[in-house]
């Protein structure tokens, strides 16, 4: 019989009015849920979440907004990957990689840094609506 080890994880859910304060809300409590797991603020995991959660959770709030519907972070802490979570309640609109067709526009790049930053990113189908998630490496 071979024994089996099971490492320690960590979750942590909230849902947010899907607005620009909600968003904001989203990243602050991000950060304060790291800091609490021992991941300092100004770390590199911590920096790197805080671009992540602000920009799908910005995402959510512009693009996955459905009125009177809010969006919901779920971030997951096992020893090796911080799993960020967003889940918006629009199903039909997929996130696309990449800046718009000109340059003169001003958004449409947050993607692009989720997936510089994330060592994998993605989105699932959900009953009702979407959920983008990107997972970071926990430096050992």
């Amino acid at each position: 019989m071979k024994a089996e080890i099971t490492l320690p994880t960590a979750e942590f859910t909230q849902r947010f009015s899907a607005t620009r304060r909600g968003a904001r809300l989203a990243r602050h409590l991000a950060l304060h849920q790291l800091d609490a797991w021992g991941i300092p603020y100004g770390s590199n995991l911590s920096d790197s979440t805080a671009v992540i959660v602000a920009e799908l959770a910005a995402n959510a709030v512009t693009h996955g907004r459905v009125p009177g519907r809010d969006f919901e972070l779920r971030l997951t802490f096992a020893p090796t990957v911080l799993r960020i979570e967003v889940s918006d309640a629009r199903g039909e609109s997929e996130p696309l990689l990449g800046p718009p067709a000109t340059e003169e526009f001003e958004t449409g790049r947050g993607l692009l840094l989720v997936d510089a930053l994330a060592t994998k990113w993605g989105t699932a189908a959900r009953v009702v609506g979407k959920t983008v998630w990107a997972e970071l490496a926990v430096p050992l």
